[in-house]
């Protein structure tokens, strides 16, 4: 007997959009999700994330804030203990930094010191990393410092889909989730699947491009220069796999490691410095888990150990089709 599945609504969203859907969506279906943060009231926020919000749900469920992330943070943690679902704006990722103390302190810890008595099902939107030609304090790439926090969630969207899909999980989380949006994809278009159940959830990496002779790991901004790479290698007859890692914690060892041993070779990218960094720790555990099944090291592709370029320059700081091809290359084909 064939069976018709029934039709799934489907719209094609720039990233922003598709943020703004989910949290338009949360809102509408749970009375405990608010929005806060700067500007996120009338003004819809600096890049317009959450215009139209505070005029449709009022400005008791989407309101501004002081210009003061601590009090952002602690505010939330409040807000969480007592049943709500606080969905935070840091506005751009440097800003964030005066509320690293209410992060670590007491957004990552409190379930473990209250033995699991206590949920925060709290969100940290971080408008994130470069490519917008933003000076000082706008162009961070900072997951490495909450990645390195136990008792965060950290994820990192590459297309509209995954921003809808992965920003609807996190709200729903009973844990915090920092949620790091690629400000150079906020336009980037792509079809989105309006129904429940639309994709992998938060820990879950994602083959999205097949390939044989090596494999291209990258997450939020890098995956598009990554498919670039691959498709600028195909026409030299050498066939890249790209896996788009969408949640850097939980981490997909099982995920990557089969897609690692399937080819033998591995470059991580990454937007931010290399060192200590994401990308270190992805190479490291690649390099232990598929000792056996590399026919190389594993090559980093990530920006230089300096504070970020003014943006004249950025574009020698973030990675690049080219320096993904010269790690390729640097993956010891003579002996394959």
């Amino acid at each position: 007997m064939t069976t018709t599945s029934p039709a799934v609504e489907r719209e094609t969203l720039s990233t922003a959009q598709a943020i703004n859907r989910a949290l338009r969506d949360a809102l509408a279906e749970d009375p405990t999700v608010l929005v806060l943060g700067e500007d996120v009231g009338p003004l819809g926020g600096v890049f317009r994330v959450t215009d139209g919000l505070t005029a449709e749900f009022g400005e008791d469920r989407c309101f501004d804030t002081p210009l003061a992330e601590a009090g952002i943070a602690g505010f939330a943690v409040g807000l969480a203990m007592n049943g709500m679902r606080p969905v935070i704006e840091m506005q751009f990722d440097a800003f964030a930094y005066p509320a690293f103390e209410q992060v670590v302190s007491h957004i990552a810890k409190m379930r473990n010191r209250t033995r699991g008595r206590v949920e925060l099902p709290l969100v940290i939107r971080v408008p994130y990393a470069g490519g917008v030609g933003g000076v000082e304090h706008h162009s961070d790439s900072s997951e490495a410092y909450y990645a390195h926090t136990p008792g965060l969630h950290v994820v990192a969207p590459s297309n509209p889909s995954d921003a809808y899909w992965l920003l609807r999980e996190a709200i729903a989380s009973p844990d915090p989730v920092v949620f790091l949006e690629p400000k150079k994809l906020y336009w980037a278009k792509g079809e989105v699947a309006l129904a429940d159940g639309g994709g992998p959830g938060i820990g879950t990496a994602v083959v999205r491009r097949p390939g044989t002779d090596a494999t291209l790991i990258a997450y939020g901004p890098s995956v598009p220069v990554a498919l670039e790479a691959a498709e600028a290698a195909a026409r030299d007859g050498r066939s890249l796999q790209v896996v788009d890692l969408r949640s850097i914690v939980p981490f997909d060892d099982a995920g990557v490691c089969a897609a690692v041993e399937s080819t033998g070779r591995a470059v991580v990218i990454a937007e931010a410095a290399g060192f200590a960094s994401v990308a270190s720790e992805i190479a490291a555990r690649v390099g232990e888990r598929c000792f056996h099944s590399l026919a190389a090291p594993v090559r980093r592709v990530t920006g230089f150990d300096i504070p970020y370029p003014p943006p004249k320059l950025e574009h020698l700081q973030l990675p690049s089709v080219d320096r993904i091809l010269d790690a390729v290359d640097d993956l010891q084909w003579e002996d394959a």
